[in-house]
């Protein structure tokens, strides 16, 4: 058996069904959620503007890349990825639904101010206050059933019964308040939340039917949902700050280095162009991307740039080389220089 012969996730871009032949997860990290649901929603707008409208492209993972991709699939574990902006962290969470077809990725983007519960669920109460004061004036019955007030959040979503794993990309964790990476653990461990709001009334309503992310529907049983499959969780932080210990053990580390700085990194820029331009101009790509890797060595530079670059030069100064080169080069100015403030 060869190294790669255990991968459910190849990395070759291909859709394949590869998540069927996932072994059962370990005793520890099995979950018993349902009833299951069977049907995911379409990949969606998202993953095509991250991975190009040729998505089926490879992006030139390395080994040992993929080796934690799948180690984090076999053990049912957190994907924690780390990389300077442009490194392709959040693409990752993309590339793997695409292939292992597993539906719409789940974006929970992350901001100081982001709480657990955001991601869980939100509930409307205004509007279900606005709503039964209403029907009062009006002398007409309105109903207590709140669950159209819910709505699931990314994380909540992710966590409803599915038979196969959704994705769930939790981006800039880095960027949270401390207190958030250690209440997203205890979630994450246990596979399952409570909707207090929907406890309170379930003796009088078991069964309420709620929004979520996708703006599907979903039933949740005595105000709790727990997940049988355990969701494809990517974690992505830009390295801003330090994640206490529980949230590391219980993670796969995963560190993309930046394109310039990595012996992968023409593949994967070639192979990320291709995907987004096709098959022509390809002169004037190979021509960029080496200029994107070779130029000031040790700054840092986003992936976004180069695509720029190419767009803007194949689309506003095609006919005149040096004007080509020259926009090319301002809009890939390291974004670590200090010369780009107002003056």
């Amino acid at each position: 058996m060869t190294t790669s012969d255990w991968y459910v996730f190849q990395g070759s871009g291909e859709p394949h069904d590869g998540i069927g032949q996932l072994p059962a997860p370990p005793p520890w990290r099995d979950f018993d959620g349902g009833p299951a649901l069977t049907e995911l929603p379409p990949l969606g707008s998202e993953s095509t503007r991250r991975l190009g409208t040729r998505g089926a492209q490879a992006l030139a993972w390395r080994p040992e890349e993929l080796e934690l991709i799948n180690a984090a699939l076999y053990l049912r574990r957190p994907l924690l990825v780390t990389g300077d902006p442009g490194s392709g962290k959040s693409t990752l969470a993309h590339a793997i639904a695409h292939e292992l077809g597993l539906g719409r990725v789940l974006h929970w983007p992350i901001v100081s101010r982001t709480t657990l519960r955001d991601g869980l669920y939100a509930y409307d109460a205004i509007a279900r206050l606005q709503d039964i004061q209403m029907a009062k004036e009006m002398g007409r019955p309105y109903s207590e059933d709140i669950g159209g007030y819910l709505r699931l959040g990314p994380l909540g979503t992710a966590l409803l019964p599915y038979d196969r794993p959704r994705v769930l990309l939790v981006d800039e964790l880095d960027k949270s308040d401390i207190d958030l990476p250690n209440d997203l653990l205890n979630a994450l461990e246990e596979g399952e939340f409570a909707i207090p709001e929907l406890q309170r009334i379930a003796r009088k309503q078991p069964t309420a039917e709620v929004l979520t992310d996708d703006d599907g529907r979903a039933e949740v049983t005595g105000g709790k949902l727990r997940c049988k499959a355990f969701p494809v969780v990517v974690l992505t932080s830009n390295g801003e700050r330090d994640f206490p210990a529980p949230l590391l053990r219980r993670c796969v580390h995963l560190d993309l280095p930046s394109p310039k700085n990595d012996q992968w990194g023409a593949g994967r820029l070639t192979a990320m162009v291709r995907a987004h331009f096709g098959d022509q101009d390809v002169e004037h790509h190979e021509r960029l991307i080496q200029h994107f890797l070779q130029s000031s060595p040790g700054s840092l530079r986003a992936a976004d740039q180069l695509l720029n670059a190419i767009y803007l030069t194949q689309e506003a100064v095609r006919d005149s080389q040096p004007d080509r080169q020259r926009l090319a080069e301002l809009l890939m100015r390291p974004l670590d220089h200090g010369d780009h403030g107002t003056r």
